[in-house]
């Protein structure tokens, strides 16, 4: 029996001299392997869409806890713009989003992370800022990790006006009367990571942020992750070292 499930590759690994066995993340099952018999073959229908980053309805014969077989696959979208990008920036904010995403369905399986991920790579594919796109990503990830931090109010006193700075080793926000030697952020930071949490990526239409504003929101959620989650991604470096160019 034939299954049709939607996802996209995140990586692939040869298997015999003509095959591979991708790793693909799914909305139905979350991530699983599929053996692509075969691909390697000029001549293959599998070998265009047995690649990383192939998106669309996978045809499989479904295996549970072992490789299904590939049968085809229909594309959604070809996401062109990542694949080609000179810049080499939207294709290693894609890989890192990839990479966290399969982290955190670790943690806690659910389709709505499969559908968050999705609406972040087709907004970098339109062509939206990856850096903000991932931030408001990596943000609501932290939901699903069970360690949000607190941004509806200090902290630690609970105080819902008067919030000074944002601060990851506080957990959050940090109202003037509860601060001491936090570094503070700008007003339009604490303003907007809350908006991030409750932005829907897939409606978002513009985003015109400083860059000041950007690199803060990036510093608290490099430093919060670093801190709550334990989680280490090899693609996360390589984001980095594109930032000191």
């Amino acid at each position: 029996m034939i299954t049709k499930v939607e996802g996209i590759v995140i990586s692939e690994t040869s298997y015999s001299e003509s095959s591979k066995i991708l790793n693909v993340i799914t909305k139905e099952y979350g991530t699983i392997g599929i053996l692509s018999k075969g691909c390697k073959s000029i001549k293959s229908n599998l070998r265009s869409v047995s690649s990383k980053l192939t998106y669309g309805f996978f045809n499989i014969h479904y295996k549970p806890d072992k490789l299904s077989i590939l049968i085809s696959v229909d594309i959604i979208d070809n996401l062109k713009n990542i694949k080609t990008d000179i810049t080499l920036k939207k294709i290693s904010y894609t890989c890192f989003i990839l990479e966290l995403t399969e982290q955190v369905l670790k943690h806690n399986y659910s389709d709505t992370i499969y559908d968050l991920m999705i609406s972040a790579v087709l907004k970098i594919n339109e062509g939206f800022d990856p850096l903000v796109i991932t931030n408001i990503l990596e943000l609501k990830y932290l939901d699903y990790l069970g360690v949000m931090p607190i941004l509806d109010g200090c902290a630690k006193c609970g105080n819902k006006t008067s919030i000074a700075t944002l601060s990851s080793t506080r957990g959050g926000y940090v109202c003037n009367y509860c601060r001491t030697n936090e570094k503070l952020v700008d007003a339009k930071t604490i303003k907007l990571i809350r908006m991030f949490y409750y932005v829907d990526i897939s409606k978002i239409t513009n985003l015109d942020i400083s860059l000041k504003i950007k690199l803060e929101i990036n510093s608290f959620l490099n430093e919060y992750y670093d801190l709550y989650t334990g989680l280490y991604l090899k693609s996360k470096n390589f984001i980095e070292d594109l930032q000191n160019i």
